[in-house]
Formats: structure tokens, C-alpha cells, sequence
């Protein structure tokens, strides 16, 4: 989730290629095991009509032309060693939360999904907003924590060890490529 060239170039900064090849290896199981594979993107439309000035975050990215383009190619596109391929699904949010606004819950209901692996940036914002969200609704959770990042670290440190193993599991890439996964476990 939001795992977009200019977000990515902000928060992870020297440790972009790690990341980006510990994000490849999980899509790569997760494609060879035929889990359905959804992107979740930010953007906005020009002018970004989806933001309201009340809005905080995205508010401000609506007063700075700076901000805006982390949300328009180059910046606002996906890498390629992680970008869709074939028919992959690509949600576009305007929100913090990949539930807010889009039609996630509609394409999770109609493929029977009911298991949900998460990886993403920033770990307290797109990741803890659809955990939270994604957990209220029922899913079973998994998070992807070393395919996780947040510009502040102890935060990052403190939902992956203390608040987000009481919505699900907490894997390491590593340790999810190694989990034998059936089928219809999808996310």
C-alpha cells in the first residue's frame, strides 16, 4: 500500500533498494502461491476535488504544488520490481485508510477474501488506518513488518510490536515466503 516512488524515496530513503527487493520477494511467493494481489495507490484527480481544506494531511498537499507531485508520474507511480502485472487489481484512495472512499470491501467480498496480508508506507498511517478497518470487519490479519515504513521509528517499532499483533500476525518477509500457504488464503 502507498509503496510509490516518491513516498518511497521519502521514507526509506537510503534503505529504498532493501526494501524494495524484500517487497518483490513477498509479491513473487504471493503471486507463485495464486494469492489475488492488490495494489493500493494515493492520487488525486488535478485540482484534487476529493480534499476538503478541513482535511489536515491531504490539505495541505492541496495548498503545495511540491506535494502534489508525489502523487503524479514519475513520482506517483509504483516501481517497477513491485508494480502491477496482468490483471493484479489497483485500488486508488484519496484517503489515509485503503477502505475509505474506494471499492476495496466491494472487490474483497465479491473473490470470498477473507484474509488480508499488509505491507506498506507509512506504518502509522495507510497500514494502521486498513489494519484497524480491516480488523473491525472481521478479516484475519497479517502484516508484512520489514515491508513496512514510517518516518518516525520508535511509532514504527512500538504498532509492530505492541499494537498490531493484537489485530493479527506480525511476520518478516522471510518468515511469510517460508508459511505453506493454500489458495484460498488471499490478501
Amino acid at each position: 500500500m502507498d509503496c510509490q516512488v516518491g513516498i518511497l524515496s521519502i521514507y526509506t530513503r537510503d534503505a529504498k533498494d532493501a526494501f524494495l527487493g524484500r517487497a518483490a520477494k513477498v509479491l513473487s511467493h504471493a503471486r507463485a502461491v495464486g494469492m489475488t494481489i492488490i495494489h493500493v495507490q494515493v492520487g488525486f484527480r488535478p485540482g484534487l476535488p476529493e480534499v476538503s481544506a478541513r482535511n489536515a494531511l491531504f490539505g495541505a498537499v492541496k495548498t503545495s504544488e511540491q506535494h502534489q507531485q508525489l502523487f503524479r508520474a514519475p513520482l506517483g507511480s509504483i516501481p517497477d520490481i513491485i508494480a502491477p502485472r496482468g490483471d493484479e487489481i489497483v485500488i486508488t484512495k484519496h484517503r489515509v485508510s485503503a477502505f475509505a472512499g474506494t471499492d476495496l470491501s466491494m472487490i474483497l467480498r465479491a473473490n470470498d477474501i477473507d484474509t488480508l496480508i499488509l505491507y506498506g508506507i507509512a506504518t502509522s498511517g495507510v497500514v494502521l488506518s486498513t489494519l484497524v478497518e480491516a480488523a473491525d470487519a472481521d478479516y484475519r490479519l497479517a502484516i508484512i513488518g520489514d515491508c513496512c515504513a514510517d518516518l518516525d521509528l520508535e511509532l514504527h517499532n512500538q504498532l509492530l510490536q505492541r499494537f498490531f499483533p493484537t489485530r493479527g500476525l506480525v511476520l518478516l518477509s522471510d518468515s511469510f515466503i517460508d508459511v505453506p500457504l493454500k489458495k484460498n488464503e488471499e490478501g
